[in-house]
């Protein structure tokens, strides 16, 4: 096993691997930038070294300062996280280049997922059913109106190299293609540096499934579907397992043509791979390479870590789960806390967390970085912790979810606590009547 890993990433994931580790008997490096040197990552881990500035790219997307922490202080290891660096191929590659093991898949692969037509044409070819639209990039107006001819309105408009909505537009019409074609290569451009767009057949009432997948040379394991369709502009704000909206034998097929794929494309690690779901079918989204945001929902539902995982699987290639002893019990929940005011059109809030008294009790779980005096600064996602809950069905993971959003006090910021109380309580959440769309659509504030 590794003796020392770097952590590069910083709040509740960075928490979350230096606890993974430690369990694990590993030595633990975490980085952090300027504003980030009293953080609780910091704190937990065996060593911190301050990597730059509190600027995104000086610090925490900053390639060199990171290889120079793992040099200085003989990382055998660097586990990304999620975000930042976490599905950069360039990075995997400089990291494994330099003789130190990417807690990941290989460089490659993430390229090829994480451009969107890529993993499209990869799905396809191996037995996934995929959303109708254009085989390839689109370079003009007219490729466009070519493809929509074939499969009609409305469409959507998708950055090849893109995610959380960045770049994407929906075309309900012929009048508004043009312009909303070159405002989506716009903004693929500016967010990531790649202008290339395709469209695909837009759903008006899906909901977004995806599967959790852990895979080594010698097999691969689902861990079964999450469903994630309580969003906002196309940011998940609570997640659940099993989907209460799929039914036993499409689960089957979902699951076992997603393990398929993956034995065949020939993936180690952890990774997600997401769907669109209407009417009874599902059509390949997307594949994440990385551990997700809501993965301790999957964790709970199954008693297996995810990111222990992970690294058993980055240091002998191999898992030692069996899809036979996999057995999910009962449902679970995900709240994401993000520091926002829901009345202020979810206007960020940095500040001091003056009190901080977070729930306990029975199958109740939280994943975050947060305590009494810690400072939430502006410079970063505002994701500060996650409630997790479980249930022996969903009716008492509401239920117990609800008592312990009850419990939650955070004062000096503003935050989503109440948000989800209202969707919890909602009708339509309890009754599992939503799509993605849903919270766009309901008043809330």
């Amino acid at each position: 096993m590794f003796k020392k890993i770097l952590v590069a990433n910083r709040g509740e994931i960075a928490v979350r691997i230096i606890r993974a580790c430690k369990e694990w008997g590993i030595s633990t490096v975490a980085v952090h930038s300027n504003v980030d040197s009293e953080s609780m990552h910091v704190r937990l881990a065996d060593e911190s070294i301050c990597i730059g500035s509190h600027q995104p790219q000086n610090s925490y997307l900053n390639i060199s300062a990171l290889m120079s922490a793992a040099d200085i202080t003989g990382a055998e290891a660097i586990h990304p996280g999620y975000g930042f660096l976490s599905e950069n191929a360039r990075f995997a590659k400089i990291v494994t280049d330099q003789g130190i093991k990417f807690i990941g898949p290989d460089s490659d692969l993430i390229k090829k997922m994480g451009n969107k037509i890529e993993a499209k044409r990869i799905a396809k070819e191996n037995g996934l059913p995929v959303i109708e639209g254009s085989e390839g990039a689109l370079n003009t107006v007219n490729e466009a109106k070519n493809v929509i001819n074939k499969i009609g309105y409305p469409v959507l408009i998708k950055a090849s190299g893109g995610g959380g909505g960045k770049g994407m537009k929906i075309v309900n019409k012929p009048e508004e293609l043009e312009n909303l074609f070159s405002m989506a290569r716009v903004e693929a451009k500016k967010y990531f540096n790649n202008d290339e767009v395709y469209i695909e057949k837009y759903y008006k009432n899906p909901r977004h499934i995806e599967v959790q997948i852990l895979s080594g040379k010698n097999r691969t394991v689902h861990l079964n579907e999450r469903d994630c369709s309580v969003q906002r502009n196309h940011q998940k704000l609570i997640e659940e397992t099993p989907s209460p909206v799929i039914h036993e034998k499409i689960r089957s097929d979902l699951l076992n043509k997603t393990v398929k794929m993956i034995e065949k494309i020939g993936y180690e690690g952890a990774g997600t791979v997401e769907y669109v779901y209407e009417n009874e079918k599902f059509y390949f989204l997307e594949m994440n390479t990385r551990v997700q945001v809501e993965h301790p929902v999957t964790e709970m539902a199954t008693g297996i870590d995810i990111v222990k995982e992970q690294i058993w699987i980055a240091n002998c290639g191999n898992t030692a789960l069996t899809q036979e002893n996999i057995k999910p019990r009962g449902h679970v929940i995900e709240c994401r806390i993000n520091a926002e005011d829901p009345s202020k059109n979810f206007q960020p809030s940095p500040g001091t967390i003056t009190v901080c008294h977070q729930p306990s009790g029975f199958r109740t779980r939280i994943d975050g970085a947060i305590f009494q005096g810690c400072k939430i600064t502006p410079y970063y996602d505002s994701l500060i912790c996650k409630l997790i809950c479980q249930g022996r069905n969903r009716t008492e993971a509401i239920q117990r979810t609800l008592r312990a959003l009850d419990e939650f006090v955070i004062e000096g910021i503003s935050t989503t606590i109440g948000l989800h109380k209202k969707i919890l309580n909602h009708k339509k959440f309890i009754n599992s009547d939503f799509d993605v769309n849903w919270l766009a659509n309901e008043k809330f504030y």
